[in-house]
This record gives structure tokens, sequence and C-alpha cells, in this order.
């Protein structure tokens, strides 16, 4: 029973993964406009996703428990460059890529440094979410900000407590799912609390 629903797990958030950005790319695109997101949030974010994933690489975790981060982190970069493109911020992309680059390269020239990095990673992706949150109450505006992408990041790190749970019962990595949960739901929250909001004015 539990190999089933582990299974299951698995595959839905590869699968929800695989298109998690998108309703937020088609905002921002069809708009024109990347009004209500963060560039700070959205490259704290893509920091932690890169940790994470080097991290679970380099302890050689089994594939099905990360495979999705290569998956979001392209669809995050993409999204990034719509972003910068949009506030007129290009220029940056190039200098944002040698950092991501040399970060990755970085992570594990020593054991202590990936570790460190993954207790922090817990703290880059939570500041990631807050940052967000902290847009969204300044300008009491969701404007193109995906409540769906949100509410997917939050459904897929609930899957992932229950894989982590069953295949490596990393404490590190448990305790980031977990707050990547709660911040998520907030951020959903708080998408649909402004949504509402402008409906009613």
């Amino acid at each position: 029973m539990a190999l089933t629903l582990l299974d299951v797990a698995h595959w839905s958030t590869w699968a929800v993964c695989a298109v998690m950005k998108l309703p937020q790319l088609v905002a921002v695109l069809q708009a024109g406009s990347a009004r209500g997101l963060s560039v700070s949030s959205l490259l704290l974010e893509l920091a932690g996703f890169i940790v994470f994933l080097r991290y679970q690489i380099y302890y050689g975790y089994p594939l099905q428990t990360y495979l999705e981060y290569p998956i979001i982190i392209a669809q995050d970069v993409i999204l990034l460059l719509c972003v910068l493109h949009f506030y007129g911020k290009m220029k940056r992309a190039l200098f944002f890529a040698a950092v991501f680059l040399g970060g990755w390269y970085m992570l594990t020239l020593r054991k202590w440094i990936i570790d460190l990095a993954m207790n922090l990673c817990t703290f880059i992706s939570a500041a990631s979410k807050l940052v967000q949150l902290w847009c969204l109450w300044q300008t009491r505006d969701s404007g193109q900000v995906s409540a769906l992408t949100w509410s997917m990041s939050a459904y897929t790190c609930a899957t992932r407590i229950f894989t982590t749970v069953v295949t490596t019962n990393d404490l590190a990595v448990l305790i980031r799912f977990i707050t990547m949960l709660i911040l998520n739901i907030w951020v959903t929250a708080t998408i649909l609390h402004y949504r509402k909001t402008k409906k009613t004015d």
C-alpha cells in the first residue's frame, strides 16, 4: 500500500511540476506586465531550488525524490527572464546566470559547504515567499501573480513531505517542505484576498 501511495505521490508531483510555472508565465505574457511579481522573490526561490537540487544529488538520494527540480528551475529561469524583460532589467540576467553557475560549482567544494547551504536553504526559500508576501502587502494588489501556481507549489510541498518521510526521512528536508507548505498556502490566500478585494471595489 505505501509503495503504491508513494508512486502516486511521485507521479502527481512530477505532473504538477511539469506545468507549475505555466499559469504564472501565461498571466505575465498575456498582460505584457510583471506587476505584482517580485524579482527578489524569484531570485531567492531559484537559489533555494538550486541548493536543494545540488544537496539531493550530492548525497545520492533517489532520483524520484528530486526529479522535478530541473523542470522547476528551467521554468523559473524563463519566468525570471520575462519579469526582468518587463521591468526593463534584462542587462542583469547575465550577472545572475554567472552567480548561479558559480554557486552550483562552489556548493560541493567541501561537505560542510553543502550542509550549511542546505540548512540555509530553508531560510532562503522562506525569504522568497516572505518577499512576495511583502510585495503583495505593499501594493495591496495581486496583479499578475497566479494563485494557481502558488497552490500547485503548496500541493507539491505536501506530497514531498510524505515522500521524504517514506524514503529518506531527512530532517532538514522535512523542515524545508513543512515551512514551504505553510508559506505557499499563505501566499495563495493573500493573492485570493487581494483579488477578491479588487473585485468588490
